[in-house]
């Protein structure tokens, strides 16, 4: 069998590719490649995804069909052996009082009497970080997957690397803060972590780059022909309309980040891609391939044009928009012909060992304090890196403003409302609480309680805009039910079935026609039921009456067995923990 090494890997892509899936397959996993896409020479992307828990999936990349398939393998190990996959997630009473939750070296730090934050949890330098105001309460670190305040807040060991000290870092912040920022797996440790501190100064100097509307220097010709792959991609790219920069990003030699921007010209927009590693090649590849990672040509006219609005670009959530998906605004500054750091043809690579140190003493040089979990339970090593103030995708007072467990003292409320039986005041009074407690109308019920309902239910597209329109029918409020009908079909009719949008156009008709004292509802039935078919009227009806007002969500017990891809996520689960609890023995 031929072997093929690329820089930056510890072993073979055969090997790896080999090794991965049968680790896969013997811990339970059935893996399938989703979709394949080679839009231009050189670059490869694939999706592969769990048969059984399509909710749990990868895309790998790469300047080969191989490499892109050891990414994304490697990828789903990351995601597998950091818990990533069910971060979003409730995991049910069940879990919440088992043996252990996230991990059997997890620590949890019962809730003080006062609600402060226990001591033995964090470090000095990470409670400043955190809770810089003294605001935070210990409720406010209750894990969103155990959701279980009786047990406390659950904590996870992390080393130091200053001094190699263990410090128990809440599950809360790393999942609120960090989200995938940081985790790496690999063929071997320094490999993985090495590509887990390159993501950290990507996304560090991205951010940077944009927010600051930094200029940066072409890397000349002469430095991209090196890379024949790369020059043909680009090449490919520019015969298709789509003219191509390439930057240095280093910011003068000092990290080892590139910036490549695709113009489109058919619709103005561009999309910046940014790529690390300590090998100057390594990087420009990756940022090629990150360009076309998932898309194909004909999908990239999804971006925004370049602005002169500097203040717009550096928001937060613009900044945010280029951390899911690249789409954010750039400046035309990033374009100047007189860049703000002259080129340097930077190099920060050696074994994986040497590149470790190089990246560790950059970060020491800007006194940032670097924390790593290690986890090999897969049989396969696996970490997730914390850089407080370097890798934080969100800012730490989302801690306090926007939370992932929020939802948790609703979940069990508003599981219960389809065929409640409350006093219609109580019905009315829940809206007045989700305004108090200040859920934005646009926050999606599944996300806000961490439920994974599948896409053929109401639950799935509910909004709490959408949710407030059938309290108020619950309630009897028709003049409010019209009110929040009016919001749902305007904000979030694109995301109905037409089923769903055909009930919504009933509703209204007839929460309308209620207002219509002197009209006789009778006279319009048969013409409604012509308009909207007898199944939308009579359902619409029910609402109207208070008797069925909560269309197209199934009740929901405590162990969410009414949603299947709930149920595939606990499954994927159980797999993980089956894993751990005969690592740690």
């Amino acid at each position: 069998m031929t072997q093929t090494f690329i820089p930056g890997k510890d072993a073979a892509l055969e090997d790896s590719i080999t090794r991965f899936q049968q680790k896969l397959q013997d811990l339970g996993f059935n893996i399938e490649e989703a979709s394949w896409l080679n839009p231009v020479p050189h670059v490869w992307s694939v999706h592969i995804r769990d048969r059984d828990c399509p909710l749990c999936f990868t895309n790998g990349k790469g300047a080969s069909k191989k490499a892109a398939l050891a990414s994304a393998l490697g990828e789903y190990f990351e995601r597998l052996s950091t818990n990533y996959f069910f971060a979003d997630f409730w995991l049910g009473d069940a879990v919440a009082n088992g043996e252990f939750v996230h991990y059997p070296h997890e620590k949890w730090f019962p809730l003080p009497e006062d609600d402060s934050l226990p001591a033995g949890m964090l470090d000095a330098r990470l409670r400043q970080f955190y809770d810089a105001e003294n605001e935070l309460s210990a409720s406010d670190l209750i894990d969103l997957q155990s959701g279980n305040s009786a047990r406390g807040i659950c904590a996870l060991p992390f080393t130091r690397q200053s001094d190699q000290q263990t410090v128990y870092i809440p599950v809360n912040i790393i999942g609120n803060l960090y989200v995938s920022n940081g985790m790496s797996a690999g063929n071997t440790r320094n490999e993985a972590r090495v590509q887990g501190l390159s993501e950290v100064f990507e996304r560090y100097v991205k951010n940077r780059i944009i927010a600051e509307a930094i200029s940066l220097p072409a890397i000349p010709q002469a430095v991209l022909d090196r890379y024949p792959g790369v020059v043909e991609a680009i090449a490919r790219l520019e015969e298709e309309g789509f003219p191509i920069f390439a930057f240095d990003a280093s910011l003068g030699g000092k990290y080892p980040v590139i910036c490549v921007v695709l113009f489109n010209p058919s619709n103005g927009t561009c999309f910046a891609s940014f790529g690390a590693h300590p090998d100057f090649g390594v990087a420009l590849e990756r940022t090629v391939t990150e360009l076309l990672q998932g898309r194909s040509l004909k999908d990239l006219d999804v971006f925004t044009p370049p602005t002169f609005d500097d203040e717009e670009v550096a928001e937060h959530a613009n900044l945010e928009t280029h951390f899911i998906d690249s789409s954010g605004a750039i400046s035309w500054d990033l374009f100047k012909e007189t860049a703000d750091y002259p080129f340097v043809d930077w190099r920060f690579d050696g074994s994986t060992e040497e590149e470790f140190a190089t990246l560790m003493a950059i970060f020491q040089a800007e006194d940032k304090e670097v924390y790593i979990a290690d986890y090999e339970h897969l049989g396969v090593y696996a970490c997730r890196i914390i850089v407080p103030g370097m890798s934080d995708i969100y800012p730490a007072e989302d801690l306090l403003l926007a939370n992932n467990n929020m939802g948790a003292a609703l979940r069990e409320t508003l599981l219960a409302l389809p065929g409640s039986q409350w006093d219609k005041a109580d019905y009315l009074a829940l809206i007045e609480q989700l305004d108090e407690e200040g859920h934005d109308d646009f926050t999606r019920v599944r996300e806000l309680l961490g439920l994974a309902t599948g896409k053929d239910n109401g639950w799935y597209t509910l909004r709490i805009g959408e949710l407030k329109a059938m309290l108020a029918l619950a309630g009897g409020d028709l003049d409010q039910a019209l009110i929040w009908t009016e919001w749902t079909m305007e904000f979030n009719s694109s995301v109905f079935t037409a089923e769903r949008a055909n009930y919504y156009r009933c509703l209204q008709t007839l929460l309308l026609l209620a207002q219509e004292e002197e009209r006789d509802p009778q006279q319009y039935y048969t013409a409604f039921i012509r308009m909207y078919g007898a199944d939308a009227v009579a359902a619409a009806s029910a609402a109207l009456s208070g008797e069925e007002p909560f269309y197209g969500l199934q009740p929901v017990d405590n162990n969410l067995q009414a949603f299947p891809a709930h149920q595939a996520l606990l499954a994927a689960w159980e797999k993980l923990q089956r894993a751990k609890r005969l690592y740690w023995k």
